[in-house]
């Protein structure tokens, strides 16, 4: 509370909008570090939950596109380079998550964007979970307009509302519904595969040998023109970061589980996916070679999928099981994107207008837009809309994955330690936004064929090169200048154990008058009537629309080595026995 001269009490500025916030029921930690407290999953249970949701059939769709549009060869040459660069730039992101439980959004802050620079790359995200939502989506309606009749426009309807209520709880929920689902959906997914390859070995010579509609034989511009395609889904590691962040903290006991549990489901996810797009080309080239006039439906995996299982049992019983592959798949993915596209909009939205409404409001907003795009028909325009989105995703993720592998652990100019509280960072950082701007205008201006039709199928390539370099050249450049703005937030408490793990240590937040943990706190610029200390939790700080509880920057700036409270552990606080 702020005293006034007359002595009486004014709430802080945005108090009401910061209790709200920190008192909502749902379990999405949105603009926080995910707590302690709250992380009591095992490895093995965050890394299925987290590989629950790449059960899409997306990458059945995306596979059968670019084995039509290029062959087989070109296709599986285009996949494999995707899903290489994807595992790189993955695994620094996917390890930073999960030790520091921080989503990408948060970690992108201390990145080399800045509190308010990283909000660029949180519409590119939300974006991305949209699209995709409304890609998953239109294949939920296929298989209901298969199975059921249903038209497809009303089924896109009921593939969105059907997500809603799924998606109102957090991560408990969506860690029960992604463990209770994939025994059943990874049987209905590898039998009717192995099936084709054991008893109709002839499939698997005629996919090796297959051209393309237009017979092409093997060449690199192909095959780069099918990465590009499978590069869009490099920004699904933000997804597995949702889950990755609540993660347990590392130690000497769990160590081999949790490495295994963050390379599986992390960067690791890239493996199951390129396998999805090798299995869907697999499909769909069986299909055009067995089935009449499959070349109009042979990208659809509920046809993939149906044609498979009529091989193997009556035609009533194969149309079931496609359906509720389909079904089971859609609803496993498109929680996620929901659920990664609602906080991704709440974190842009609340740091730009320093109000909090609420994930709900910005969950029927993605859901929406998704809707909007399936009713336009988009599945008819799959491979143009995520080659155009690749350029940018690819800029986005390559920026954040170089400044944290070459700026932080080669060249030391960034701060190894991730922040991302207000008033630590500064609000803008040339060396990541720079960096975005520079590799996505390019590349999309290649794309579009601005440098000519002979570098035109490279624009992925030349997006990841641009980011790559340019980043650390940027930190060069500002001398890691505009990476922190502050050498310590004030609390005199260590930020973590002796593991090296975020610290469970509790703090008061005077705004908001709860507890949080050590990492998810700042002090306040403004002190008590007496004098003392008053700390508040970043959510808090968040919405505090004068700004009247930043803290004044360092003179002159901050550099990277600094430190993240004081080494001493002090026992002052605005309310002695609020804290643990």
């Amino acid at each position: 509370m702020t005293v006034t001269a007359d002595g009486s009490a004014t709430p802080p500025a945005g108090s009401n909008e910061a209790k709200a916030a920190a008192k909502e029921s749902l379990e999405d930690y949105t603009l926080r570090f995910a707590p302690r407290s709250y992380r009591t999953w095992a490895p093995a249970v965050v890394a299925t939950s987290a590989l629950g949701g790449i059960a899409y059939l997306a990458d059945f769709s995306i596979g059968a596109s670019i084995g039509l549009a290029h062959g087989t060869a070109n296709g599986i040459l285009g996949i494999l380079t995707a899903a290489i660069i994807i595992f790189l730039t993955g695994w620094p992101l996917a390890f930073y998550a999960a030790r520091y439980n921080l989503d990408l959004d948060l970690i992108t802050r201390g990145a080399g964007f800045g509190y308010y620079g990283s909000v660029i790359t949180n519409i590119i995200f939300a974006t991305f979970t949209f699209i995709f939502f409304a890609l998953e989506g239109s294949i939920m309606a296929q298989g209901l307009y298969l199975g059921l009749g249903l038209p497809r426009p009303i089924g896109y309807l009921v593939s969105t509302v059907l997500i809603f209520p799924l998606v109102i709880f957090g991560m408990k929920a969506l860690a029960r519904l992604q463990v209770s689902t994939t025994p059943l959906w990874l049987v209905l997914m590898v039998v009717p595969v192995g099936y084709l390859i054991a008893f109709q070995p002839d499939s698997v010579n005629s996919f090796f040998a297959y051209q393309g509609e237009n017979g092409e034989s093997a060449n690199f511009a192909s095959a780069m023109l099918a990465a590009g395609v499978c590069l869009s889904l490099i920004a699904q590691i933000a997804e597995q970061i949702d889950y990755l962040r609540f993660m347990p903290p590392r130690t000497p006991a769990n160590r081999r589980s949790w490495w295994a549990a963050v390379i599986l489901a992390g960067p690791g996810w890239v493996i199951f996916g390129a396998t999805k797009q090798i299995i869907g080309m697999f499909l769909a080239v069986y299909l055009i070679a067995n089935v009449p006039g499959a070349t109009s439906f042979a990208t659809e995996p509920v046809q993939q999928l149906l044609a498979t299982y009529e091989q193997m049992m009556p035609q009533w019983l194969a149309l079931l099981l496609a359906v509720v592959l389909v079904v089971i798949s859609q609803v496993k993915i498109n929680v996620t994107n929901a659920y990664s596209g609602s906080l991704a909009w709440t974190n842009a939205y609340t740091r730009i207008t320093k109000r909090y409404p609420g994930r709900i409001t910005f969950l029927v907003v993605n859901l929406l837009f998704a809707l909007a795009l399936m009713e336009l028909n988009m599945f008819d325009f799959l491979n143009a809309i995520l080659s155009f989105y690749a350029n940018l995703a690819m800029s986005w993720i390559c920026v954040v994955a170089a400044d944290i592998a070459i700026n932080k652990y080669v060249l030391g100019l960034s701060p190894k330690t991730p922040e991302f509280r207000r008033g630590m960072l500064y609000d803008w950082n040339p060396v990541g936004v720079v960096s975005l701007l520079l590799s996505g205008g390019v590349s999309i201006a290649i794309y579009f064929g601005a440098f000519g039709a002979a570098v035109q199928p490279f624009s992925p390539l030349f997006a990841v090169g641009i980011a790559i370099v340019a980043t650390p050249l940027m930190a060069i450049l500002t001398r890691g200048r505009y990476y922190l703005r502050r050498r310590d937030d004030g609390i005199d408490v260590p930020m973590f154990d002796e593991h090296g793990n975020p610290t469970d240590v509790t703090l008061w937040c005077h705004v908001t008058e709860m507890e949080f943990e050590r990492p998810d706190m700042i002090a306040s610029a403004k002190t008590g009537p007496d004098g003392q200390p008053l700390y508040l939790s970043s959510l808090a700080l968040s919405t505090d629309r004068l700004g009247e509880h930043v803290l004044p920057a360092d003179p002159g700036g901050a550099r990277p080595s600094v430190t993240r409270g004081r080494a001493e552990v002090g026992r002052e606080s605005a309310d002695p026995g609020r804290e643990r």
